[in-house]
């Protein structure tokens, strides 16, 4: 069996998605969190990573930009957050059974991807006002069609997956987004509310709530800050 390391911040962040696919997957690995702290709270122009900046130092990050996360496998090295969760998809078997089901999953993967870069234009609209006014349509209108939208998109199966007949990277990239406790969304009950009305999407999310290695990793899960 391949040996897994894998080297992010101590936080939820870029690395949170493989971390549960190796929770799905049953499948162990070396989880090394590099320290941070600020120098002024909340401030990201104070911040101090020691371990981190000794790695980059060093050469150790060159094969991932300079940037974590790092997944090592059996020394071999990847980068990019979206590379380390497709291929640990695919290596635990969760990335579909057929290279259309992969394509598939894929596909929303790309979903989530556009969703999370409609709201970032949210959150960067300027003025108190206007925010909130951008903020209050997005998840009474937006994120909901968003929802729909992929709900519509979703292939014919015997559910209660996304994709396929169990949990692949589709259903964990969808969790995080919209369900899991720390989701991707501040507004919790409002990404929560969004999906109410897309019955596959909704039996595909909380049947994923459900599996005792998600619940099992979430109950000894650290909490931290992002």
């Amino acid at each position: 069996m391949p040996t897994y390391k894998l080297t992010y911040f101590d936080i939820r962040g870029l690395a949170e998605n493989t971390r549960i696919l190796f929770a799905l997957g049953q499948q162990s690995f070396e989880d090394v969190r590099l320290s941070f702290s600020f120098g002024v709270p909340g401030d990201f122009s104070t911040i101090q990573r020691p371990e981190f900046d000794a790695m980059k130092a060093a050469g150790a990050l060159d094969s991932s930009l300079g940037k974590v996360p790092l997944l090592e496998v059996d020394g071999a090295k990847i980068g990019q957050s979206k590379a380390i969760e497709r291929f640990v998809a695919s290596s635990l078997g969760l990335m579909g059974s057929s290279p259309v089901e992969a394509a598939q999953i894929d596909q929303l993967g790309e979903t989530v991807r556009d969703i999370k870069d409609a709201y970032q234009k949210v959150r960067a609209i300027q003025g108190d006002e206007e925010k909130k006014k951008g903020m209050d349509k997005w998840f009474a209108e937006d994120l909901p069609n968003w929802c729909k939208l992929a709900e519509k998109s979703l292939p014919a199966s015997s559910g209660p997956c996304l994709v396929g007949a169990k949990a692949s990277l589709a259903d964990v990239l969808f969790y995080t987004l919209l369900l899991a406790p720390g989701c991707f969304f501040d507004n919790t009950e409002g990404a929560k509310a969004a999906f109410q009305d897309c019955p596959k999407m909704k039996a595909a999310l909380e049947a994923m709530d459900a599996l005792p290695q998600l619940k099992e990793y979430l109950a000894k899960r650290k909490e931290t800050p992002f």
